[in-house]
């Protein structure tokens, strides 16, 4: 995300020819975005994508599940 973000402010400043960045090559500029695509390409590619989708999804669970335990009055013995 940050390469878009970074792609983006780059594009900006070439448009509006400001500051150093007016004099760079366009391939300079929209470099971040081929190095976005990349990521995310590698990212789906390897599951890591995946891997926090469901780490984030299991988190939910544990603290579903820790809220219900103090709603009955039961301990949590769970470290995490």
């Amino acid at each position: 995300m940050y390469l878009l973000g970074l792609g983006i402010v780059l594009l900006l400043m070439k448009y509006v020819e400001y500051g150093p960045v007016a004099g760079w090559s366009w391939w300079i500029v929209l470099a971040p975005f081929g190095l976005a695509a990349a990521w995310w390409a590698w990212a789906d590619f390897s599951g890591y994508t995946k891997r926090k989708a469901m780490e984030k999804m299991d988190q939910k669970k544990r603290d579903r599940v820790d809220k219900q335990r103090e709603k009955l009055g039961l301990k949590t013995n769970r470290r995490r």
